[in-house]
């Protein structure tokens, strides 16, 4: 098997290009930003969205289905992990990797 010993595609870990913390962004703001964000990114290039739980993660899961762009990953955050102090408004989050496509 020709290149048995490198790394694959799914291998190899990228850096999302972009970055929105959108957690306390009220529905439909949280994809419109979302959307704004992608329309001035590349094809191909990964944006990183922090949603809180509920609509907000569903909705933008769904929208940005629907737009044709890719989820790279859906990902559970505990605030606990990364040393913040647990509140109402900053406990547990969610972290999405989206791929921009050149669908939309």
């Amino acid at each position: 098997m020709e290149g048995a010993g490198e790394e694959t595609g799914a291998d190899i870990r990228e850096e999302p290009m972009s970055r929105l913390d959108l957690r306390g962004v009220a529905c439909p703001m949280n994809f419109v930003k979302t959307r704004l964000k992608l329309d001035k990114m590349a094809t191909g290039e990964l944006l990183e969205v922090l949603l809180d739980g509920g609509e907000p993660i569903e909705s933008v899961s769904s929208s940005v289905l629907s737009e044709g762009h890719l989820i790279e990953s859906s990902t559970v955050v505990s605030s606990q992990s990364e040393g913040q102090m647990l509140s109402a408004e900053r406990s547990d989050y969610h972290r999405l990797i989206i791929r921009k496509t050149n669908a939309a």
